[in-house]
């Protein structure tokens, strides 16, 4: 993960009581991989992909539960609605920039019909949020080479965070964002289980960590005032529980909620989206064939999506560093100092060790 820059929790700031994963990653769910390529010349492109990939889609297996929660509509998801008549996931996720989506979801489409040349129908899902204010969005540079790269990149390593992949050119609250990822375990009807969350933020608003605001015009006085072009966020979440559509549906639904958190300002122009599956390790070959949990034992659930969410939009803030692209408009990182201070005052900070 991202050296110079620091992660919430290695400031001393600690969403929530659950115990996180082995590297607070989405990767840290049983058969999860995460793939980037970034496209980044110094100047006026700062792009690029970033794939989540469920390793549990091959022959024998080329559907997972899954869901898709829109919380404003201002975007382009491609695929979503087949998610949502269906119940499945049969592709890897894949998040770029706007009007790069539909070469992104050609090159996935691609990649699907090698994989199975005997089908006949195809749903790549693919997600985007605008990073225009940073990246010169009308050229495209996104190609089937890039989107490749990403795919057999991919991983169970901790993923990069930050300016990264489909985070490279992405702006929220104010500051410099991109990707940014976090998980958490919990027991659910007596078993362990796994949640994690990747998310591509790209949002409005003020910039709240644990209840405390940081604006970005108090703690960068000198800072860009140029709104970015576009508002949105995309979220995925994986968990290794025996959920169905339905179930991830309610958990999708928090997804989007723990942006509240955070101070997101849910704009008129802003696409808030959340995706959820439920994936089986590569050994697993029972596991997708599980009962659904009970509802009335999703509680801990819902409180991991709520805390994963928040932290993993905060690390994707904390990682990022300031960077100037398209028409010299600059986006400033988080000052990690400024905010330690404030939180320090307010009681919020964890002990470090």
């Amino acid at each position: 993960m991202t050296g110079a820059r620091r992660r919430a929790r290695d400031l001393g700031i600690v969403v929530g009581s659950l115990p996180i994963g082995r590297h607070n990653a989405i990767t840290d769910v049983p058969g999860v991989l995460v793939g980037h390529t970034t496209i980044d010349n110094g100047a006026d492109l700062r792009t690029g992909v970033t794939v989540v990939v469920p390793s549990a889609l091959g022959p024998g297996r080329w559907a997972l539960p899954a869901a898709v929660f829109c919380g404003n509509g201002y975007g382009k998801l491609v695929g979503s609605t087949q998610v949502d008549e269906l119940g499945v996931l049969e592709s890897p996720i894949a998040l770029t920039a706007t009007l790069s989506v539909f070469r992104v979801a050609d090159a996935l489409l691609g990649h699907l019909m090698e994989r199975r040349p005997d089908g006949l129908s195809f749903n790549p899902l693919v997600g985007e949020t605008n990073d225009g204010h940073l990246s010169d969005i009308r050229r495209r540079p996104i190609g089937a080479e890039h989107v490749r790269a990403a795919l057999a990149g991919a991983s169970a390593d901790p993923p990069a965070e930050g300016c990264v992949g489909a985070g490279t050119g992405t702006t929220a609250l104010g500051y410099k964002a991109g990707i940014g990822t976090s998980s958490r375990t919990v027991r659910v009807a007596g078993r362990p289980a796994t949640v994690g969350v990747l998310v591509q933020a790209n949002f409005g608003g003020v910039l709240t960590v644990l209840g405390v605001p940081m604006p970005v015009d108090e703690l960068v006085p000198d800072a860009d005032r140029t709104t970015p072009a576009g508002n949105s966020c995309m979220i995925v979440v994986a968990t290794d529980l025996p959920l169905d559509a339905r179930q991830l549906g309610r958990v999708a639904r928090r997804a989007v909620f723990a942006m509240g958190r955070v101070g997101a300002s849910y704009s008129h122009g802003s696409g808030d989206y959340a995706i959820a599956f439920r994936t089986v390790g590569a050994d697993d070959t029972a596991g997708a064939d599980e009962p659904p949990i009970c509802d009335g034992d999703l509680d801990p659930v819902f409180a991991a999506v709520l805390d994963t969410v928040e932290e993993a939009l905060l690390n994707s803030l904390f990682t990022a560093v300031t960077t100037t692209g398209v028409g010299g408009r600059t986006s400033h990182a988080v000052p990690h100092d400024a905010v330690i201070r404030r939180l320090s005052a307010a009681g919020r900070l964890a002990s470090r060790t």
